[in-house]
């Protein structure tokens, strides 16, 4: 069967041809934008100019601080902060329909023809446009809304961006009414301020009074009411802000643990005195040895010692002088010991006697928290009607402090506005409206442009600005023409290594190549494999099958149900779904997919050039199956890749020549010719590539 060699036309925009066909057309493009250059020329200069000046306002909270309320006063700064949103307000209330008719009335706008069209009379023009509605009838608006529309026509405020700055602009024929327009509105703005504050604050003062008079007769009745219930339930208050029963009851406490303090130091003492003088050990308490006799007897021991040790020195035990001098001593520890008795039993008694100090105390302290405990609900009622007193006192208090604020301020008109003007508005001289050049110079290139498209479209309209392609090339016909074209040596039948080799060598021009096998010879799927089996064991090698109508790559794939190229294609899926596992090797596989009626316009369409440009630079190598070259759109397979591999059974036969002279024609560029014997290693069962001839 004789290849398809059916060229189809790109399409391609001839830049050139728009070019000259411009040229040629040059006078329909020149002549128009010259004639609304003119035009547009003389309007403008028709057009009554107009002026504008613009007079800028910074907001801030100038409210002074000595009239301040103690509260905000230690937060000025604060106070003094303004939010975007305040900012936007301050704009719209300089836009308000109070400061316009202000304005209005002080700079007498209604009188001026400018701002009243009624004023100045109507042109024939104009006139007739308002008999047939295309223009609004002034004469159905009252003075005050013709003023007003021509007003809010010529103003504009705004803020300045990342500031607290506020400008308010005002368009006029006269410069000098413009800027004294401007200042006029800022002017009436802080005046409006001003006045909205001091209405305010006459108001609040006004709600002040009647509200303080009723909090008065409140606090009266409150407080009357808790001294009713204090003299009633006897809850009287003593020192501290405490009732007399709670300050009896901590005064009690204190005595108690005072007492019983002291009488365990009582007890302490007398049983310290009681175990010296049992065990016979020396008096050393600090209440005996005070004692005036204990410190004579205790001088007359030491004195009486020291003359029995120095007697002791010249005598004998047995010595009169001895004897007397031992028994005075043994006189004076016996008088010493019933002292300390004496003393004992005092300290016992002042132990006594502080012993029932405590009981008096236990039953004085018991006695008044059974009374405390009977009073317990009366003092929770009075401690609540003491707090609703304190509560409508303290608002009084705090409605009195608002009210001096608020007369102090009403009084000597202490309401400055939010803002101050900043930049007052001067007289400019020069026009703002109209933008004579700018507005030539516009209209001239829009006619330009817009010429400029007419023509083009029409050109486009015509086919004239698009490149011709070249007669398809027939089976046979015209070699030598194909073979004037530069493309690369065609190598004939050579062994499976050569080949390799060969590919190898051509680099970057055999990263992609299509594998096509003759008519007669549907062996293009087993080179491609083995091509790719061969090259996967050093690079990155992917198999894709484009033979959309014969597929028989998908035999080799790990998952025979996935979907392939068509189905990608098509958008149904994404390139991650279609790529597989050769599951006898590491090459990629993406099978043709499931073949339809739109299968020949899948494979010339600019998807999938797109898709082999992306797999050409993720892989080293993309082995391409196109199946036989009988009914393969061959221009369309030059654009996935310019290196061919045509499997032939006989490279000698004379139906390679042609079908070399139809590969060249449709774009290929290098063209390589193979008998189809691969090695057996790389052959893969005949069940998996699912033909018998394979």
């Amino acid at each position: 069967m004789a290849p398809d060699t059916e060229i189809p036309s790109d399409g391609e925009l001839d830049l050139g041809a728009v070019g000259r066909a411009l040229w040629r057309k040059k006078l329909w493009v020149i002549g128009p934008a010259l004639l609304v250059a003119l035009l547009t020329f003389v309007a403008v200069n028709m057009m009554t100019p107009r002026y504008k000046s613009e007079a800028r306002l910074l907001i801030e909270g100038r409210e002074s601080v000595f009239f301040r309320p103690e509260a905000d006063k230690n937060g000025d700064r604060e106070a003094r902060t303004v939010d975007a949103e305040a900012i936007t307000s301050q704009v719209q209330l300089i836009l308000s329909r109070e400061v316009a008719q202000q304005v209005i009335k002080e700079l007498k706008l209604n009188e001026n023809p400018e701002f009243d069209p009624v004023l100045r009379g109507f042109n024939p023009i104009r006139q007739m446009m308002m008999l047939v509605g295309l223009a609004r009838n002034p004469l159905r608006m009252t003075p005050e809304e013709r003023v007003l529309e021509a007003y809010y026509d010529r103003i504009s405020a705004f803020s300045v961006d990342k500031s607290r700055v506020v400008a308010a602009e005002f368009q006029s024929s006269n410069p000098e009414l413009a800027a004294r327009a401007a200042n006029a509105i800022a002017d009436a703005y802080l005046r409006l301020q001003q006045s909205v504050k001091q209405d305010q604050t006459k108001a609040a003062s006004k709600w002040l009074a009647g509200e303080i008079e009723t909090l008065r007769s409140k606090v009266s009745e409150a407080e009357a009411k808790v001294e009713n219930f204090r003299a009633k339930s006897n809850l009287f208050v003593g020192t501290n802000n405490t009732t007399l029963r709670g300050q009896q009851l901590g005064e009690l406490n204190s005595q108690f643990a005072v007492a019983r303090a002291h009488k365990a130091e009582l007890d302490a003492k007398a049983r310290l005195v009681r175990e010296m003088l049992k065990s016979g050990r020396p008096i050393e308490s600090s209440d005996i040895l005070n004692s005036e006799l204990m410190r004579r007897l205790g001088e007359q021991r030491v004195t009486l010692r020291a003359q029995l040790a120095e007697q002791s020195s010249t005598l004998l035990d047995r010595h009169p002088r001895i004897k007397e001098l031992k028994a005075q001593i043994a006189d004076l520890d016996k008088q010493i010991r019933l002292e300390a008795n004496k003393v004992a039993r005092s300290i016992e008694n002042d132990a006594l006697i502080a012993k029932e100090r405590v009981d008096q105390l236990t039953a004085s302290l018991d006695q008044l928290k059974r009374q405390s405990a009977s009073t317990n609900d009366e003092d929770v009622q009075l401690r609540g009607l003491e707090r609703e007193a304190k509560a409508q006192r303290d608002l009084l208090e705090s409605y009195l402090a608002k009210y001096r604020e608020a007369t102090a301020r009403e009084s000597l008109g202490a309401a400055p506005a939010d803002a101050r003007i900043i930049s007052p508005a001067v007289v400019s001289n020069t026009p703002y409206f109209p933008k004579k050049l700018p507005i030539v110079l516009i209209a001239t290139l829009a006619t330009l442009l817009l010429a400029t498209g007419f023509i083009v479209t029409g050109e486009l309209l015509a086919g004239n600005v698009f490149r011709t392609e070249p007669e398809p090339v027939a089976p046979g016909e015209g070699a030598a023409e194909a073979s004037a074209e530069p493309k690369a040596a065609v190598a004939g039948s050579e062994s499976f290594q050569n080949l390799m080799a060969q590919i190898e060598e051509s680099g970057e021009a055999a990263r992609r190549v299509t594998v096509i096998g003759l008519a007669d010879v549907p062996s293009s799927a087993k080179v491609a494999i083995a091509l790719a089996r061969n090259f996967a064991t050093r690079h990155r090698v992917a198999l894709v099958d484009v033979a959309v109508n014969s597929p028989s790559v998908a035999a080799i794939s790990n998952d025979h149900d996935a979907p392939g190229l068509a189905e990608l294609l098509r958008g149904n899926v994404s390139f991650s779904q279609i790529i597989t596992r050769d599951h006898q090797s590491r090459v990629h596989v993406i099978s043709a997919g499931e073949a339809g009626t739109d299968s020949e316009a899948l494979i010339a369409s600019e998807r999938l050039s797109i898709a082999m440009d992306a797999l050409a630079r993720t892989y080293d190598h993309v082995m391409i199956d196109a199946g036989s070259i009988s009914g393969v759109p061959l221009r369309a397979l030059s654009r996935l890749g310019t290196y061919a591999l045509l499997v032939a059974a006989d490279p000698a036969s004379e139906a390679i020549q042609t079908t070399k002279d139809a590969l060249s024609a449709a774009g290929f560029k290098h063209i390589v010719v193979f008998d189809g014997v691969v090695p057996d290693q790389t052959n893969p069962p005949a069940d998996d590539m699912g033909m018998a001839a394979a």
